[in-house]
Protein backbone atom coordinates (compact mmCIF):
# COMPACT_ATOMS: atom_id res chain seq x y z
CA UNK A 1 0.00 0.00 0.00
CA UNK A 2 1.39 3.19 -0.78
CA UNK A 3 1.30 6.73 1.09
CA UNK A 4 -1.59 7.82 -0.80
CA UNK A 5 -3.32 5.02 -0.58
CA UNK A 6 -2.68 4.74 3.03
CA UNK A 7 -4.02 8.49 3.96
CA UNK A 8 -7.14 7.98 2.11
CA UNK A 9 -8.06 5.54 4.36
CA UNK A 10 -7.86 8.71 7.31
CA UNK A 11 -11.00 10.71 6.34
CA UNK A 12 -9.72 13.39 9.42
CA UNK A 13 -6.66 14.79 6.86
CA UNK A 14 -9.19 16.11 4.17
CA UNK A 15 -9.71 19.34 5.87
CA UNK A 16 -6.83 18.72 8.60
CA UNK A 17 -2.57 18.26 9.25
CA UNK A 18 -2.72 15.44 11.74
CA UNK A 19 1.02 15.89 12.49
CA UNK A 20 -0.11 15.17 16.75
CA UNK A 21 0.02 11.27 16.59
CA UNK A 22 2.34 11.32 19.38
CA UNK A 23 -1.02 11.91 21.19
CA UNK A 24 -3.55 10.25 19.16
CA UNK A 25 -3.83 9.88 15.75
CA UNK A 26 -7.34 10.10 14.07
CA UNK A 27 -9.06 7.06 13.04
CA UNK A 28 -8.53 4.70 10.07
CA UNK A 29 -11.76 4.35 8.39
CA UNK A 30 -11.57 0.04 8.79
CA UNK A 31 -11.22 0.45 12.11
CA UNK A 32 -13.96 2.97 12.66
CA UNK A 33 -16.02 0.96 10.09
CA UNK A 34 -15.75 -2.32 12.65
CA UNK A 35 -16.65 0.32 15.33
CA UNK A 36 -19.62 1.27 13.94
CA UNK A 37 -20.45 -2.26 13.28
CA UNK A 38 -19.96 -3.47 16.88
CA UNK A 39 -22.12 -0.15 17.92
CA UNK A 40 -24.55 -1.30 15.20
CA UNK A 41 -24.84 -4.86 16.73
CA UNK A 42 -24.75 -3.88 20.16
CA UNK A 43 -27.52 -1.24 19.81
CA UNK A 44 -30.31 -3.87 17.58
CA UNK A 45 -28.89 -6.70 20.18
CA UNK A 46 -27.93 -8.83 17.25
CA UNK A 47 -24.05 -9.41 18.72
CA UNK A 48 -22.83 -12.47 20.00
CA UNK A 49 -20.85 -11.57 22.91
CA UNK A 50 -18.66 -14.97 22.71
CA UNK A 51 -16.77 -13.75 19.53
CA UNK A 52 -16.37 -10.52 20.71
CA UNK A 53 -14.98 -12.02 23.82
CA UNK A 54 -12.40 -13.92 21.47
CA UNK A 55 -11.17 -10.50 20.22
CA UNK A 56 -8.20 -9.93 22.51
CA UNK A 57 -7.20 -13.71 21.61
CA UNK A 58 -7.19 -13.26 18.05
CA UNK A 59 -5.53 -9.69 18.70
CA UNK A 60 -2.83 -11.58 20.57
CA UNK A 61 -2.13 -13.87 17.66
CA UNK A 62 -2.12 -10.78 14.91
CA UNK A 63 0.11 -9.02 17.41
CA UNK A 64 2.28 -11.46 18.05
CA UNK A 65 2.65 -12.03 13.91
CA UNK A 66 3.25 -8.46 13.31
CA UNK A 67 6.32 -8.59 16.42
CA UNK A 68 7.62 -11.62 15.28
CA UNK A 69 7.39 -13.53 19.30
CA UNK A 70 5.45 -16.26 19.91
CA UNK A 71 1.79 -15.84 21.03
CA UNK A 72 2.29 -17.66 23.90
CA UNK A 73 4.89 -14.49 25.53
CA UNK A 74 2.17 -12.19 24.96
CA UNK A 75 0.06 -10.88 27.47
CA UNK A 76 -2.94 -8.78 26.81
CA UNK A 77 -3.45 -5.77 28.82
CA UNK A 78 -5.23 -2.63 28.54
CA UNK A 79 -2.25 0.36 28.56
CA UNK A 80 1.20 0.34 29.47
CA UNK A 81 0.85 1.40 33.09
CA UNK A 82 -0.43 -2.12 33.28
CA UNK A 83 1.93 -3.96 31.77
CA UNK A 84 5.05 -2.14 33.65
CA UNK A 85 3.00 -2.70 36.86
CA UNK A 86 2.87 -6.01 35.80
CA UNK A 87 6.30 -6.54 35.71
CA UNK A 88 7.10 -4.40 38.76
CA UNK A 89 5.14 -6.56 40.93
CA UNK A 90 6.25 -9.85 39.14
CA UNK A 91 9.71 -9.32 40.41
CA UNK A 92 11.46 -8.88 44.01
CA UNK A 93 11.91 -5.61 45.64
CA UNK A 94 15.25 -4.22 43.97
CA UNK A 95 16.77 -1.35 42.41
CA UNK A 96 15.39 0.03 39.19
CA UNK A 97 16.43 2.39 37.14
CA UNK A 98 14.28 5.04 35.37
CA UNK A 99 14.66 8.29 33.12
CA UNK A 100 13.29 11.48 35.76
CA UNK A 101 11.32 12.80 32.53
CA UNK A 102 10.22 9.37 31.57
CA UNK A 103 6.18 9.55 30.53
CA UNK A 104 4.77 8.62 33.86
CA UNK A 105 3.13 5.70 32.86
CA UNK A 106 6.87 3.84 32.43
CA UNK A 107 7.95 5.28 35.76
CA UNK A 108 5.03 5.55 38.30
CA UNK A 109 4.51 1.81 38.38
CA UNK A 110 7.95 1.32 39.26
CA UNK A 111 7.91 4.33 41.99
CA UNK A 112 5.22 2.53 43.59
CA UNK A 113 7.10 -1.01 44.08
CA UNK A 114 10.64 -0.43 43.72
CA UNK A 115 13.71 1.48 44.84
CA UNK A 116 13.97 3.91 41.42
CA UNK A 117 17.30 5.25 40.39
CA UNK A 118 16.14 8.97 38.64
CA UNK A 119 18.05 9.68 35.87
CA UNK A 120 17.93 13.52 35.54
CA UNK A 121 17.67 15.04 31.93
CA UNK A 122 20.95 17.13 30.62
CA UNK A 123 20.47 20.00 29.02
CA UNK A 124 16.87 18.82 28.96
CA UNK A 125 17.59 15.93 27.33
CA UNK A 126 17.25 12.55 28.41
CA UNK A 127 20.83 10.55 27.31
CA UNK A 128 21.52 7.24 26.85
CA UNK A 129 25.12 7.54 28.55
CA UNK A 130 23.94 9.09 31.19
CA UNK A 131 21.70 5.33 31.80
CA UNK A 132 23.97 3.45 31.53
CA UNK A 133 26.18 5.70 34.28
CA UNK A 134 23.76 4.76 36.55
CA UNK A 135 23.71 0.96 35.97
CA UNK A 136 26.18 -1.06 38.47
CA UNK A 137 25.37 -4.48 39.79
CA UNK A 138 22.68 -3.97 42.45
CA UNK A 139 20.41 -2.32 39.34
CA UNK A 140 17.70 -5.36 38.59
CA UNK A 141 16.32 -3.17 35.40
CA UNK A 142 16.63 -0.95 33.41
CA UNK A 143 13.13 1.07 32.06
CA UNK A 144 13.38 3.00 28.80
CA UNK A 145 11.07 3.94 26.12
CA UNK A 146 12.67 3.32 22.70
CA UNK A 147 11.77 7.01 21.55
CA UNK A 148 10.88 9.35 24.34
CA UNK A 149 7.34 11.46 23.94
CA UNK A 150 9.39 14.25 25.44
CA UNK A 151 11.88 15.28 23.04
CA UNK A 152 11.58 12.26 20.56
CA UNK A 153 14.87 11.23 20.49
CA UNK A 154 15.86 6.95 19.75
CA UNK A 155 17.70 5.92 22.50
CA UNK A 156 20.22 3.29 21.40
CA UNK A 157 18.59 0.20 22.61
CA UNK A 158 21.14 -2.35 21.35
CA UNK A 159 23.58 -0.23 23.48
CA UNK A 160 21.86 -0.06 26.20
CA UNK A 161 20.81 -4.11 26.31
CA UNK A 162 24.51 -4.55 26.02
CA UNK A 163 24.90 -2.36 29.25
CA UNK A 164 22.43 -4.28 31.44
CA UNK A 165 24.04 -7.87 30.56
CA UNK A 166 27.27 -6.23 32.19
CA UNK A 167 25.42 -5.48 34.95
CA UNK A 168 23.48 -8.60 35.04
CA UNK A 169 19.92 -6.66 35.12
CA UNK A 170 16.80 -6.70 32.87
CA UNK A 171 15.44 -4.53 30.47
CA UNK A 172 11.94 -3.32 30.00
CA UNK A 173 11.17 -1.77 27.25
CA UNK A 174 8.34 0.88 26.27
CA UNK A 175 7.34 0.86 22.45
CA UNK A 176 4.26 2.85 22.77
CA UNK A 177 5.94 6.04 20.77
CA UNK A 178 7.63 3.70 17.88
CA UNK A 179 5.81 0.63 17.55
CA UNK A 180 4.01 0.63 13.87
CA UNK A 181 6.12 2.90 12.12
CA UNK A 182 9.82 1.86 13.04
CA UNK A 183 10.93 -1.36 13.28
CA UNK A 184 12.15 -3.32 16.34
CA UNK A 185 15.41 -5.38 16.29
CA UNK A 186 13.93 -8.01 18.49
CA UNK A 187 17.39 -10.27 18.22
CA UNK A 188 19.29 -6.95 18.64
CA UNK A 189 17.66 -6.28 21.57
CA UNK A 190 16.80 -9.20 23.26
CA UNK A 191 14.43 -7.44 25.65
CA UNK A 192 13.64 -9.28 28.80
CA UNK A 193 9.94 -7.10 28.55
CA UNK A 194 8.20 -5.33 26.28
CA UNK A 195 5.13 -3.25 26.58
CA UNK A 196 2.67 -0.85 23.69
CA UNK A 197 -0.50 0.68 24.18
CA UNK A 198 -1.73 0.54 20.61
CA UNK A 199 -3.95 3.61 20.50
CA UNK A 200 -0.90 5.93 18.69
CA UNK A 201 0.82 4.70 16.33
CA UNK A 202 -0.42 1.19 15.74
CA UNK A 203 -4.37 3.00 15.15
CA UNK A 204 -5.63 1.20 17.82
CA UNK A 205 -9.23 2.12 20.22
CA UNK A 206 -7.56 3.28 23.45
CA UNK A 207 -7.38 0.26 25.73
CA UNK A 208 -5.60 -2.44 23.58
CA UNK A 209 -1.77 -3.18 25.14
CA UNK A 210 0.48 -5.67 24.85
CA UNK A 211 3.43 -6.81 27.86
CA UNK A 212 6.03 -9.43 25.78
CA UNK A 213 8.10 -11.67 28.08
CA UNK A 214 11.00 -13.12 26.48
CA UNK A 215 10.45 -16.63 26.58
CA UNK A 216 13.09 -17.52 29.08
CA UNK A 217 11.06 -14.80 31.06
CA UNK A 218 7.39 -15.75 31.39
CA UNK A 219 6.98 -18.68 33.46
CA UNK A 220 8.05 -15.56 36.75
CA UNK A 221 5.00 -13.41 35.48
CA UNK A 222 2.53 -12.92 37.89
CA UNK A 223 -0.92 -11.34 37.13
CA UNK A 224 -1.69 -8.10 38.80
CA UNK A 225 -5.55 -8.28 39.13
CA UNK A 226 -5.99 -12.38 38.72
CA UNK A 227 -9.71 -12.96 37.30
CA UNK A 228 -11.21 -15.24 35.15
CA UNK A 229 -8.96 -14.93 32.12
CA UNK A 230 -5.83 -16.08 33.95
CA UNK A 231 -6.47 -19.61 33.52
CA UNK A 232 -5.99 -21.80 30.51
CA UNK A 233 -8.62 -21.74 28.04
CA UNK A 234 -11.47 -22.69 27.95
CA UNK A 235 -12.34 -20.39 30.34
CA UNK A 236 -14.74 -21.22 33.74
CA UNK A 237 -16.83 -18.70 35.52
CA UNK A 238 -17.55 -19.62 38.91
CA UNK A 239 -15.74 -21.12 41.92
CA UNK A 240 -12.53 -23.37 41.76
CA UNK A 241 -8.76 -22.98 42.26
CA UNK A 242 -6.52 -20.59 41.08
CA UNK A 243 -4.78 -23.02 38.39
CA UNK A 244 -2.81 -19.85 36.52
CA UNK A 245 -2.59 -20.58 32.69
CA UNK A 246 0.86 -21.37 32.16
CA UNK A 247 1.97 -18.52 29.25
CA UNK A 248 1.67 -15.30 29.45
CA UNK A 249 -1.95 -15.20 29.02
CA UNK A 250 -2.07 -15.63 32.50
CA UNK A 251 -1.24 -11.95 32.86
CA UNK A 252 -4.25 -11.33 30.56
CA UNK A 253 -6.69 -8.05 31.81
CA UNK A 254 -10.70 -9.08 31.36
CA UNK A 255 -10.99 -7.53 27.75
CA UNK A 256 -12.94 -4.00 26.65
CA UNK A 257 -14.79 -6.07 24.15
CA UNK A 258 -15.03 -2.91 21.70
CA UNK A 259 -10.93 -1.87 22.00
CA UNK A 260 -9.92 -5.55 20.88
CA UNK A 261 -12.50 -5.35 18.22
CA UNK A 262 -10.88 -2.51 16.83
CA UNK A 263 -7.39 -3.35 17.72
CA UNK A 264 -8.29 -6.51 15.44
CA UNK A 265 -8.89 -4.33 12.60
CA UNK A 266 -6.00 -1.73 13.17
CA UNK A 267 -3.38 -4.74 12.61
CA UNK A 268 -5.10 -6.07 10.07
CA UNK A 269 -4.56 -2.70 8.32
CA UNK A 270 -0.80 -2.48 9.28
CA UNK A 271 -0.12 -5.93 7.74
CA UNK A 272 -1.01 -3.93 4.19
CA UNK A 273 1.90 -2.14 5.12
CA UNK A 274 5.79 -2.70 4.17
CA UNK A 275 7.51 -1.71 7.46
CA UNK A 276 10.66 -0.51 6.06
CA UNK A 277 8.79 1.57 3.65
CA UNK A 278 7.14 2.71 6.44
CA UNK A 279 10.32 3.78 8.75
CA UNK A 280 11.82 5.56 5.39
CA UNK A 281 9.02 6.99 4.88
CA UNK A 282 8.18 8.53 8.12
CA UNK A 283 11.93 9.49 9.15
CA UNK A 284 12.11 11.07 5.51
CA UNK A 285 9.56 13.69 6.63
CA UNK A 286 10.53 14.08 10.10
CA UNK A 287 14.32 15.16 8.43
CA UNK A 288 12.47 17.40 6.04
CA UNK A 289 10.73 19.25 8.91
CA UNK A 290 13.82 19.48 10.80
CA UNK A 291 15.76 20.91 8.55
CA UNK A 292 13.51 23.73 7.01
CA UNK A 293 12.84 24.63 11.28
CA UNK A 294 16.20 24.96 11.40
CA UNK A 295 16.47 27.24 8.55
CA UNK A 296 13.98 29.49 10.94
CA UNK A 297 15.82 29.32 13.88
CA UNK A 298 14.49 26.24 15.16
CA UNK A 299 16.30 23.43 16.01
CA UNK A 300 15.36 20.20 17.71
CA UNK A 301 15.98 19.71 21.57
CA UNK A 302 18.61 17.32 21.44
CA UNK A 303 21.39 16.20 19.01
CA UNK A 304 20.85 12.47 19.57
CA UNK A 305 19.62 10.17 16.97
CA UNK A 306 16.68 11.66 15.02
CA UNK A 307 12.97 9.73 15.09
CA UNK A 308 9.39 10.24 13.23
CA UNK A 309 8.84 12.70 16.30
CA UNK A 310 10.43 16.11 15.59
CA UNK A 311 10.48 18.55 19.02
CA UNK A 312 11.56 21.48 18.43
CA UNK A 313 12.86 24.28 21.09
CA UNK A 314 11.25 27.61 21.11
CA UNK A 315 10.44 30.65 23.51
CA UNK A 316 7.39 31.24 21.73
CA UNK A 317 5.09 27.82 22.10
CA UNK A 318 1.83 29.22 23.13
CA UNK A 319 2.72 31.76 19.78
CA UNK A 320 3.55 29.01 18.08
CA UNK A 321 0.80 26.96 19.03
CA UNK A 322 -1.69 29.80 18.00
CA UNK A 323 -0.31 29.64 14.34
CA UNK A 324 -0.24 26.13 13.54
CA UNK A 325 -4.45 26.26 14.70
CA UNK A 326 -4.84 29.35 12.41
CA UNK A 327 -3.03 26.77 9.46
CA UNK A 328 -5.27 23.80 10.38
CA UNK A 329 -2.19 21.80 12.05
CA UNK A 330 -2.65 19.60 14.81
CA UNK A 331 0.58 19.85 17.01
CA UNK A 332 1.63 19.80 20.86
CA UNK A 333 2.84 22.91 22.65
CA UNK A 334 4.56 21.56 25.53
CA UNK A 335 6.05 25.13 27.67
CA UNK A 336 9.11 25.32 26.03
CA UNK A 337 9.19 22.85 22.85
CA UNK A 338 6.54 22.00 19.95
CA UNK A 339 6.30 18.53 18.99
CA UNK A 340 5.47 17.05 15.50
CA UNK A 341 4.82 13.52 14.64
CA UNK A 342 5.40 12.12 11.10
CA UNK A 343 3.06 8.62 10.54
CA UNK A 344 2.58 6.85 6.82
CA UNK A 345 -0.91 8.60 6.28
CA UNK A 346 1.98 11.98 5.82
CA UNK A 347 3.01 14.14 3.05
CA UNK A 348 5.15 16.84 2.16
CA UNK A 349 2.24 18.84 2.28
CA UNK A 350 1.89 18.30 5.74
CA UNK A 351 5.69 19.71 5.95
CA UNK A 352 4.90 22.62 4.02
CA UNK A 353 2.20 23.48 6.24
CA UNK A 354 3.81 23.14 9.53
CA UNK A 355 6.49 25.40 8.00
CA UNK A 356 4.41 27.80 6.85
CA UNK A 357 2.78 28.22 10.32
CA UNK A 358 6.21 28.04 12.08
CA UNK A 359 7.18 31.02 9.96
CA UNK A 360 4.53 32.80 10.65
CA UNK A 361 4.40 31.99 14.54
CA UNK A 362 8.21 32.90 14.56
CA UNK A 363 7.39 36.76 12.85
CA UNK A 364 7.08 39.38 15.07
Amino acid sequence: MTPAEFRALFPALRDQVWLDTPGAPPGAEPVVTAMREVLDAWSSGGFDWLAWDGAAADARELFAGFLGVPPGTVATVSSLAEAAATVAASLPRGRVVVAEQDFRSNRFPWLARHDVVSVPARDGVTRAEDLIAALDGDVALLAVSEVTSREGQRLDLPALRAATDRVGARLFVNLTQSLGVLRFDLAAVRPDYLAVHGYKWMLCPRGAAWLVARPDRVAGLRPLAPGWKSTAAPHGYFGGDLDLAPDAARCDASPAWFSWLGACAALRLLRRVDPAAVERHVLGLAGQLTDEAAALGLRRVHSGPASHIVVLATADADRIARSLAGHGVRATALGDRVRFGFHYFNDESDVAAAVRALAAGQAR
